[in-house]
């Protein structure tokens, strides 16, 4: 590692401190969030392999133990070839409510140190502290408070990446971990960088990654050197252009405090392929119940409801409806996407995945308030209300419609991938 560059782990650090001058920008990423949060109820689990995810045939792996991790177990891998590289590994399933809650206090952490807050995902998260400098310290000492406080408050840990761009503050922070601290000045990117290898910068996948091979490209180093004409030749010129620029620390993006949901959705693997219409309904209603909740939460409504349908076959289609008015109500979002799935003519054919999607999003407050399919307006709006405050309070499954009671005894499903974009 370069003198220019200093790696901080827990206990006494030798040696001056690294110079964070001019990086301002911090990247907070937990360190195997989901196992960690799931260790806070099963400490007797410590040390040893665990993997969080979907235990059935077709289970994936959401994330993985350290020591799991030993063993090749990686995130989005099959569960059935996790189980394989690391039979001794202890398998949890996934529980979303508590991993949101935890993270919603981590934010609340990272908002009180400054506004300019860009969240990646649950367990990670841009900053800009260059405002918080007079009040705080510098980049490198707000870094260290926000590990030790994550630590204090959460029980949990995280690796932070200090820099000049949001490019190297992120590789700075998976360079770091677990439970590290990275500061790559702001004069020492270009050390940092070229002894890297390719696929370390953002957008070279493995295809690129194999042109790249092909040239004789495989540090960050190499392609620097490499014209620019000649990777755009190579890589097209928004490819080009853009790599070219990572290899020598450019980045030019900001910290961005808000990014508003273009949509939000769930969607469920079943374990054997499905043809049974009433349990493909049965698994709308439940996704559409997740996705309205997801919508109030987020205090948006959507105009545009999409359904998402994979065969046995992997052939996927997608059929959508733009409604006449916007709408967080999982019972009009259940309605639509029964009558879409039904207009696809899959009636009767097997299907591996379903899911539920509403896009169009605006602020629900700005939304007209509709009626729901021939119901009164109360009446479904202050039903599904209720259900939120209940769930809040005692869990999501504590409140739901009869004909979902059965399927905590049914196993047509394993916990499945959902999400926002």
């Amino acid at each position: 590692m370069s003198r220019k560059q200093q790696l901080h782990r827990p206990g006494p650090q030798p040696g001056p401190p690294a110079d964070d001058t001019g990086c301002s920008i911090l990247h907070v990423d937990m360190d195997a969030f989901f196992v960690s949060v799931e260790l806070l109820e099963r400490p007797e689990l410590r040390g040893r392999p665990v993997v969080v995810g979907g235990a059935g045939p077709r289970g994936v792996v959401s994330a993985a133990s350290y020591e799991a991790r030993r063993f090749g177990v990686h995130s989005a891998m099959p569960m059935s070839r996790a189980r394989r590289l690391c039979p001794q590994a202890v398998v949890l399933p996934v529980s979303h409510g508590k991993y949101g809650r935890v993270s919603a206090a981590v934010f609340e952490l990272f908002r009180s140190i400054t506004p300019l807050v860009e969240g990646l995902s649950l367990d990670e998260a841009f900053l800009d502290v260059a405002g918080a400098g007079r009040r705080l310290g510098r980049p490198a000492e707000i870094a260290r408070m926000i590990r030790e406080q994550v630590r204090a408050q959460q029980g949990i840990t995280c690796s932070v990446g200090v820099a000049s761009t949001k490019f190297v503050a992120k590789l700075a922070s998976t360079r770091c971990k677990p439970d590290g601290l990275l500061v790559v000045p702001a004069d020492g990117v270009v050390d940092f960088l070229h002894p890297l290898p390719v696929a370390a910068l953002w957008g070279v996948g493995e295809r690129t990654e194999q042109t790249l091979a092909r040239l004789g490209l495989r540090t960050v180093g190499q392609l620097a050197q490499i014209p620019l004409t000649t990777l755009q030749r190579e890589l097209g010129n928004a490819m080009g252009a853009h790599l070219h620029e990572l290899a020598w620390g450019r980045d030019p993006r900001e910290v961005v405090p808000h990014t508003p949901d273009k949509s939000i959705g769930a969607e469920e693997t079943f374990d054997t392929d499905v043809d049974d219409p009433e349990v493909i309904r049965r698994e709308l209603l439940r996704l559409a119940e997740k996705v309205g909740a997801r919508l109030r939460e987020s205090g948006n409504a959507g105009r545009t409801v999409s359904v998402k349908l994979r065969m046995a076959s992997f052939k996927t289609i997608t059929r959508a409806r733009t409604l006449r008015e916007p709408t967080d109500l999982a019972r009009v979002i259940y309605v639509t996407a029964c009558e879409l799935y039904e207009g696809a003519g899959l009636e009767r054919v097997r299907l591996r995945l379903v899911g539920v999607r509403v896009e169009n999003l605006c602020p629900a407050g700005e939304a007209p308030r509709q009626l729901a399919f021939d119901e009164p307006e109360r009446g479904w709006r202050e039903a599904e209300r209720a259900i939120d405050q209940v769930a809040n309070r005692f869990g999501r499954g504590a409140v739901r419609p009869a004909a979902l009671v059965e399927r905590a005894h049914d196993g047509d499903a394993r916990d499945g991938r959902d999400g926002r974009r």
